[in-house]
């Protein structure tokens, strides 16, 4: 059997995996399938209130006050685009030439550039202006389309992408390949950014992820490991819980701080099993989180912890727990590849 399978021998010997036996997962497995229903929905537009620590605790408070500057957007949305343009990176630059956090053209932020913080300056290296521009430009997007059919949010997006011009000739969204997924992309991402307001409905394909890590527990940890072959079916933290989904069809981003955005974020007393549980050393920005496990219930995930341990199961409720998600199928597509 190896040194993984005496470890895990010793482990549930020690008592702690009594009720955690693989009799008592398999039940948990049942149980989503039992319960399994649609991902939660959603819609753009209104005063939603951000998930806690789904943006850095630096852009929070702007992202939720001008998040709700006109109908056509809201803080989730407007996290979204934030999240998709940069990784709320202030430094970003693209090989377009569009900088800073909001990803503006240096044409565009001189007709729509603000002085969002009131310091005399328009800096769109700064997120206390080009946050502020973000949403005061799409809100003039949102004018200029607003006599079109449709959804105003979606209009005002596909807007943002293609032009006002073109949604007007259209009369909505334009039939463009780039412009309909760009609209897809973001009016999903929102869900994740926002926080729950119904019973969050769990992930059909929850049980067969929690099966897939089931079969890996005992294995030692890999930092890097993807399981492939030629690191003999060896993982990290994040490469475990992307190889669990990816069994069930659905492709999650490589890091952990990117998988936490694949759906929207139930709290601790929602939690099922196959939802994602993350853990951070700062407890109020996502792009800080460290770890990631998979959910089985009665306060226990399968992850797979550090170096010199094998995956196992281990107790949530520690100081660093961060949050959870609950993967969806659009969300996880809706992910940028890289941020």
């Amino acid at each position: 059997m190896g040194d993984g399978w005496t470890m895990r021998k010793m482990w549930v010997g020690a008592g702690v995996a009594v009720a955690l036996g693989m009799g008592f997962v398999m039940l948990l497995v049942v149980g989503v399938y039992l319960v399994g229903g649609n991902p939660a929905g959603g819609a753009g537009g209104g005063a939603k209130k951000l998930a806690k620590g789904s943006v850095p605790a630096a852009y929070q408070p702007i992202v939720q006050k001008w998040g709700n500057l006109c109908p056509a957007i809201n803080p989730a949305l407007l996290a979204a685009q934030l999240y998709q343009e940069s990784g709320f990176n202030p430094k970003a630059r693209s090989a377009a030439a569009a900088q800073g956090i909001a990803q503006f053209i240096p044409g565009t932020w001189a007709t729509h550039g603000i002085d969002g913080d009131g310091d005399g300056d328009r800096d769109v290296w700064d997120p206390a202006d080009a946050i502020p521009s973000a949403a005061s430009y799409d809100c003039s997007l949102a004018s200029y389309v607003k006599d079109v059919p449709g959804d105003p949010t979606e209009n005002m997006l596909a807007a943002y992408n293609a032009g006002a011009y073109a949604v007007i000739k259209y009369q909505g969204v334009p039939p463009y390949k780039e412009t309909q997924n760009y609209v897809k992309v973001i009016t999903t991402l929102e869900k994740s950014f926002a926080a729950p307001t119904t019973r969050v409905d769990p992930s059909e394909q929850a049980a067969g992820a929690i099966a897939y890590a089931q079969k890996k527990l005992g294995t030692l940890y890999l930092w890097g490991g993807n399981g492939t072959p030629e690191q003999g079916g060896r993982f990290d933290c994040s490469g475990l819980t992307k190889a669990a989904y990816e069994s069930v069809g659905i492709k999650l981003p490589r890091v952990a701080n990117d998988q936490y955005n694949a759906g929207p974020h139930p709290g601790r007393d929602e939690l099922l099993p196959g939802d994602l549980v993350f853990f951070s050393d700062d407890l109020t920005n996502s792009r800080a989180i460290r770890h990631v496990g998979i959910y089985v219930g009665g306060g226990y995930m399968i992850d797979a912890p550090r170096t010199g341990a094998v995956i196992r199961f281990d107790p949530i409720d520690t100081p660093d727990y961060f949050g959870a998600t609950r993967v969806t199928e659009d969300g996880a597509k809706a992910l940028p590849t890289t941020v």
